[in-house]
């Protein structure tokens, strides 16, 4: 998993509350456990004016140009902001990987639903809450300057907008200390490797039957 120490990236806007996974990652693309190859179907519904598929070249597809990724101002975006209670519904994990597929690194809402907001730091995503007055006001400026940009430090749990406004949110120190040093589960459980290694020598040795190939 990539850490998370300071993102200073384009924003994309999705702007519409209660947006769920099954919006976020179609329930046809869940065949999968790759985690990569999502990207191009996050918000297929949205994004695309076809119905999408697994295995399409969606280079190729009809594009919807009312939908804010197809614009030319948002791509390459790698912060989200979004409204209240982003990431309803199923608690697939497919949809903070097509999320990161994408590029993005930062999602900032006003609430986030409990499951996706867990799975995305257990996939090298920082969903960061801010009050809706705060969310509304950066929306307005994400609207009024292209190419709006907003840097977020984890270190310091700010973010900062390009007139030099600055935002604090909290993060649960577990969580944090994972994303900087880029650690999901599988990271946290090596770095015990070693401890682990003693522990099965001193069991092999004490019963070694338990380690005999059966025949």
């Amino acid at each position: 998993m990539k850490s998370f120490i300071a993102e200073r990236g384009v924003v994309a806007p999705m702007d519409r509350a209660n947006v769920d996974t099954d919006l976020i990652i179609p329930k046809q693309f869940l065949k999968s456990i790759r985690r990569s190859g999502f990207g191009p179907h996050l918000f297929d519904e949205l994004r695309y004016l076809d119905e999408g598929y697994p295995g399409q070249d969606c280079s190729k597809r009809p594009q919807n140009m009312e939908f804010a990724l197809n614009l030319p101002r948002y791509q390459g975006a790698s912060i989200l902001l979004a409204r209240e209670n982003f990431g309803c519904g199923s608690s697939r994990e497919h949809a903070p990987w097509a999320l990161e597929d994408q590029g993005f690194r930062c999602i900032i809402a006003p609430s986030f639903a409990d499951i996706f907001y867990n799975n995305c730091f257990k996939n090298g995503i920082l969903p960061i809450v801010l009050g809706a007055d705060v969310v509304d006001s950066l929306f307005r400026e994400l609207y009024a300057a292209e190419g709006y940009k907003l840097k977020v430090d984890l270190e310091a749990q700010q973010v900062t907008t390009p007139s030099g406004d600055v935002y604090g949110f909290e993060v649960d120190e577990f969580r944090r200390h994972c994303l900087l040093k880029g650690l999901d589960d599988i990271g946290l459980t090596l770095e015990d490797a070693a401890m682990i290694r003693a522990y099965e020598q001193t069991a092999r040795e004490r019963s070694p039957w338990l380690f005999d190939v059966i025949k």
